[in-house]
């Protein structure tokens, strides 16, 4: 239908297929009642473990908690400087400060969003003791460069992987570089759940044991508290779902891949009209969580893009194509942040992507059709008269 809207996602299509698994799952844990610490938990942290390429998964509450109890697990606390990206979800900077460690900011590279680990090797201090390493939008930093860098500083590599569910890059996989990792299993993740849901990953045996006990009350064995620890456990329904989804993730993560390729080729035509997709240095090892390109306003290499990002945004919406900006403003800029003491200018490419930014709909399920529509859309909103309206899409299709 001409007037069908496109959606920036949509996870009931995704779950059409396995709708029947998926409630027998759900059954199952009810028939069960194991609904804390059950079954389906265990089963589900052994395989997501053994799918990263490491030893042990420990489910928690939220992807948040992961980065959280994961950097106390790996001993990361008070008086440590831990290195983050400023361009990142927040949720990177809270698991930092609330592991009680000082949080050190750094800005990112202009063609991909990762974190620049040039300007990360400045950062580092002596009392530096570990690197976030972000894997942004489906997209892992170089694990060789990160190796290294860590190696010859003698750092700590933690991997916020919550957007990066299966991603590779130069023969690793998200999850197994450093010593831990943390994965957000959000509803509309790579591999998401009806609900919240998260999980801290690694190769060490000790890491995860206290792992285990912190999400627990601090309590390696029942009413035995050896820590102040907190209640995040994965609820055990969400881990049954999610036992049933991690066996389609590959093909779901190939479905993104395939739309990509097709907006790589689709927005070709709109370079020269300042469209700038973000790069992708990994093949087939980016995994599309989100699929962003560049609004270029400064006539970077003469391309110019004649509409500022905001109308632009109106004009997709208008035209039915759903849109979003990850992310609007970074960390650093945060009001609920300035405690840290950065002001704006001292991120300056992190600030201007956030200025620039813009993430098209991507999703399993989404058809070629849809693609092509919002690359037409995006085409002729750059070229609509700044005195020309559009009919508006029905207002009962977009909220469907």
């Amino acid at each position: 239908m001409k007037n069908q809207p496109v959606p920036f996602v949509d996870v009931i299509r995704q779950h059409d297929s396995i709708q029947a698994e998926l409630e027998a799952a759900v059954l199952g844990v009810m028939r069960r009642g194991d609904y804390i610490m059950g079954q389906a938990v265990q089963e589900f942290e052994a395989d997501f473990a053994r799918a990263c390429g490491v030893g042990h998964g420990v489910g928690v509450a939220c992807g948040t908690d992961a980065i959280a109890l994961g950097l106390q697990a790996c001993g990361i606390g008070q008086g440590d400087e831990v290195i983050l990206p400023a361009n990142t979800f927040v949720a990177t900077l809270i698991g930092v400060l609330r592991a009680g460690a000082t949080p050190v900011l750094v800005d990112c590279e202009a063609t991909t969003g990762l974190m620049d680990l040039a300007a990360a090797e400045r950062a580092i201090t002596p009392s530096t003791r570990a690197i976030v390493a972000v894997h942004l939008y489906g997209q892992m930093i170089s694990p060789t460069m990160l190796i290294n860098l860590a190696s010859t500083y003698d750092l700590l590599i933690f991997e916020d992987a919550a957007q990066a569910h299966l991603a590779e890059r130069e023969g690793y996989r998200a999850g197994s570089i450093g010593i831990g990792a943390a994965f957000s299993f959000y509803p509309s993740k790579n591999l998401g759940a009806m609900g919240d849901g998260g999980i801290f990953v690694t190769r060490d045996e000790g890491v995860a044991q206290q792992m285990r006990t912190l999400r627990n009350y601090g309590a390696p064995k029942k009413y035995f508290h050896t820590e102040v620890g907190t209640n995040s456990r994965l609820d055990t329904l969400q881990a049954a779902i999610l036992q049933v989804k991690l066996p389609h993730l590959k093909t779901w993560n190939a479905q993104r891949n395939t739309i990509a390729s097709s907006y790589q080729q689709a927005l070709k035509p709109l370079i020269r009209q300042g469209i700038s997709p973000l790069q992708n240095h990994t093949g087939n090892g980016h995994v599309y969580h989100l699929y962003l390109v560049r609004v270029v306003r400064n006539g970077e290499a003469n391309f110019t893009c004649g509409v500022d990002r905001d109308t632009l945004i109106e004009r997709l919406e208008a035209r039915g194509v759903q849109v979003g900006i990850h992310y609007p403003l970074p960390c650093h800029l945060q009001p609920g942040f300035q405690f840290l003491g950065y002001r704006a200018g001292d991120f300056p490419v992190a600030e201007k992507l956030a200025g620039e930014i813009l993430s098209l709909p991507i999703f399993p399920g989404m058809t070629a059709e849809e693609v092509d529509r919002v690359a037409t859309a995006l085409s002729d909103a750059i070229a609509q008269p700044a005195d020309q309206a559009v009919d508006q899409p029905d207002e009962r299709l977009i909220s469907a």
